[in-house]
């Protein structure tokens, strides 16, 4: 199966179609007017695609067991055609695309099994995914090159060049992704001053985004959230709240991290741990959708 452990929920929408045909007027009569020998079309085909949506992950194999939220089977009749429609939704880390249209699936087989007796030309067509949503995939392809970056590590022993940095090139090859140059990437002791003029010089420099790595946890040097709160006009808690949230599914210590998030003037700041992993995981559950505040921020609507 797929890994799906870096991914988050969100809510998750499918709609897939299914077609049954027959081959004579009398068949769709006898549909429309519950005279079918074996019982209800719709209902048997109703329930039974519900039983499908519910029993993907059982059949299909690289299919994740899921809640099932909602699910709505309904039909339309046009000409000698039954077109099943099935709508699915779930809060979780993966679609329900492979739900929707098994679920259609099994609804179409069993109306083709309870039509067969008495009209031997039915036939299942066009087994369809028409819409999905949720997700990033929603976001797959944005790109985000007008936004003019800066990345900070904070640091004493990068500072003094006794060891390498990862996380700062960690977040900057993040950034790539979406098409983000960072212009600007600088390597600062852990001391407040140094700190908090950094960030308003970057501020004051045009950035519109601006993340500051390491300096975020419980040890006596560990002062960023110190430098940069003080600083912050518009504090936007829920960004970090997420990243620790995420985290904190990951391993147990993600719930010590203080960083904080927030706009100094125009420019968006986000502290992030001093760890490669903590940096990926926090750009893994932030991004791309903290993107959409720069859009906020001009006064359009959500």
């Amino acid at each position: 199966m797929v890994n799906i452990t870096k991914k988050t929920n969100s809510l998750r929408i499918a709609i897939a179609t299914a077609t049954v045909k027959v081959s004579k007027q009398e068949t769709i009569d006898a549909i429309e007017q519950r005279k079918i020998p074996k019982g209800d079309v719709f209902e048997f085909a109703r329930a039974a695609g519900l039983f499908g949506v519910k029993k993907t992950s059982d059949v299909i194999p690289d299919c994740h067991p899921l809640p099932v939220e909602y699910t709505a089977i309904t039909y339309e009749i046009i000409n000698l055609e039954v077109i099943i429609t099935v709508e699915v939704h779930t809060v979780y880390k993966t679609g329900v695309e492979v739900e929707a249209m098994h679920g259609a699936s099994v609804a179409a087989l069993t109306m083709y099994d309870m039509l067969k007796p008495i009209d031997k030309g039915v036939e299942i067509a066009n087994i369809k995914l028409l819409k999905k949503s949720g997700g990033k995939t929603d976001l797959k392809n944005a790109r985000f090159p007008e936004i003019k970056a800066a990345v900070v590590v904070c640091s004493d022993s990068v500072y003094e060049n006794k060891a390498q940095d990862s996380s700062g090139k960690a977040i900057m090859a993040r950034l790539e992704q979406f098409s983000i140059d960072t212009e600007k990437y600088e390597i600062v002791p852990d001391e407040v001053k140094a700190i908090g003029d950094k960030a308003t010089e970057l501020s004051n420099a045009g950035f519109q985004l601006l993340i500051f790595t390491g300096g975020t946890g419980l040890s006596p040097r560990d002062v960023t959230p110190e430098a940069i709160l003080p600083l912050i006009d518009k504090p936007i808690a829920g960004i970090m709240e997420t990243a620790r949230h995420y985290g904190q599914e990951r391993m147990p210590y993600a719930m010590l991290s203080r960083g904080v998030a927030g706009f100094i003037g125009q420019t968006l700041v986000l502290t992030f741990p001093g760890s490669k992993n903590g940096v990926e995981e926090s750009m893994d559950v932030l991004f791309p959708h903290v993107f959409h505040l720069f859009k906020v921020i001009k006064g359009e609507k959500h």
